[in-house]
């Protein structure tokens, strides 16, 4: 736990912003572990990645003057500014491994009971078919956007041509 100075909170963010980024868009392509991953949304690299990292760099940038106002453990500072610094951020780091096992312990938990219930994954045909066909309408629909229930896109006989879902035929 530390707070940091403006400049630090600057650096955070490009670190926070750019590294998951390139995980994302480069080392996720080239990482065979993470393509077996279904994570359309990039979840793990939004969140998991971002958060370590602003929870790490925190333990690095920790201010001492600004951590000695609002923080109640004394002689609070980040590796950067020596001393016992570098006891933060091992702190930071331990926080983050056990949020990590937190949620794959729950999360797992919660999949499996799921799984118990209901399958976690649509079939194979269902995919190929896409969102658009099982659903009946556009994932992402913006609301100045218009959909057209084009026969190719949709089965027109399931909806008669009237609007389904958030979007609307104008």
């Amino acid at each position: 736990m530390g707070l940091v100075q403006g400049w630090a909170a600057i650096a955070m963010g490009i670190l926070s912003g750019s590294i998951p980024w390139y995980t994302m868009m480069v080392l996720h392509k080239k990482w065979s572990f993470m393509q077996r991953i279904d994570d359309t949304l990039g979840v793990f690299h939004t969140h998991a990645v971002a958060g370590f990292l602003g929870g790490a760099t925190t333990g690095l940038f920790a201010e001492p003057n600004l951590c000695s106002l609002f923080v109640s453990i004394p002689d609070s500072r980040g590796a950067f500014y020596g001393g016992d610094g570098g006891s933060q951020f091992a702190k930071q780091i331990a926080g983050a491994l056990f949020v990590i096992a937190w949620n794959i312990i729950i999360t797992s938990t919660i999949c499996v009971l799921i799984g118990l219930v209901l399958p976690l994954r649509i079939s194979d045909e269902q995919l190929l078919i896409g969102d658009d066909a099982v659903h009946g309408e556009e994932a992402y629909a913006i609301w100045a956007e218009v959909e057209h229930n084009d026969i190719t896109h949709h089965d027109e006989s399931r909806h008669s041509g009237v609007a389904v879902g958030v979007t609307q035929n104008i």
